[in-house]
């Protein structure tokens, strides 16, 4: 698993590659909460292209982060997921408070 961040803007962009399992998932935790806590955002967007699988440990990552930058009246959306990350997200609901751009 990777992670990748950038920026657009004021947006801070996270590109996740390979999979979001319970093996790499506090790895990704950790990254992701690191630069969270050091960044300038106005939002966050989730780069998952590359995010060949997602399991609930991963769903969970993704709503931890969810919640904390939401916390901070900052916007979180997804974008272009893979067709398999894309069915999860349906299947889980996690379109319902995650917007995807």
């Amino acid at each position: 698993m990777e992670v990748f961040t950038d920026y657009e803007g004021s947006a801070l962009v996270f590109r996740l590659v390979g999979e979001l399992d319970e093996h790499s998932a506090e790895f990704v935790r950790r990254r992701l909460d690191a630069q969270i806590s050091e960044s300038n955002f106005n939002s966050v967007i989730f780069e998952l292209s590359r995010l060949s699988f997602m399991d609930s440990t991963g769903i969970g990552v993704i709503i931890g982060r969810y919640k904390l930058i939401r916390k901070q009246n900052r916007s979180v959306y997804v974008r272009n997921p893979s067709p398999t990350v894309d069915k999860i997200f349906k299947m889980s609901g996690l379109y319902e408070i995650i917007g995807k751009i």
